[in-house]
């Protein structure tokens, strides 16, 4: 006689609206509000004077994330880890340049894809595209926004905030509310 047959542990999945406050530490970014957009393949960050240069033999990017309500104008260095055609929100492909860098959302913190482009004219300044969120245990609830509360960062990621002299303003959290019956994006 074979033994039961136990059940798989099921993970239960966290909720998050279509739009969430996230930080990016490692761009010295305590919070910034993010579109969280599943028709979109690729995360794209609004970035102003955009400057490639080389740095040890290998390829980095100098721009500028401008002032928003959440954080001061601050001026970014990272090293570039591609560069491809990306469709823009009319479905164009152009070429952007595309960094790697540190996310928090909520209690989650995982590494992430950006693609770096001039925003100015979005609604948000972060989109999170699909591939940032696929695998990550998260399902979004198109109705709902900032089910995650805000970007909880550890000790040594508050850090980095000081160290530049960007430390974060205390914020008190958004609160979670329903998208209006009969109201569209």
């Amino acid at each position: 006689m074979s033994a039961p047959r136990s059940k798989p542990a099921v993970r239960r999945q966290d909720v998050i609206g279509w739009r969430e406050a996230v930080a990016m530490p490692q761009l010295r970014i305590a919070n910034v509000e993010a579109k969280i957009d599943t028709g979109a393949r690729t995360s794209a960050l609004h970035a102003e004077d955009q400057e490639v240069f080389e740095r040890d033999g290998a390829r980095w990017v100098r721009f500028r994330v401008p002032a928003s309500k959440c954080h001061r104008d601050i001026r970014i260095e990272a090293p570039v880890s591609d560069e491809r055609p990306i469709k823009n929100t009319g479905g164009v492909p152009e070429m952007r340049l595309v960094i790697e860098t540190l996310l928090v959302l909520g209690r989650h913190h995982w590494h992430v894809e950006v693609s770096l482009a001039n925003r100015a004219n979005m609604g948000f300044d972060l989109i999170l595209g699909r591939t940032a969120i696929r695998g990550r245990n998260v399902l979004v609830n198109p109705g709902r926004s900032y089910l995650a509360g805000n970007p909880q960062l550890g000790e040594h990621e508050l850090m980095v905030f000081d160290d530049a002299g960007h430390a974060p303003a205390k914020r008190p959290a958004k609160q979670n509310t329903d998208f209006p019956e009969g109201e569209s994006l």
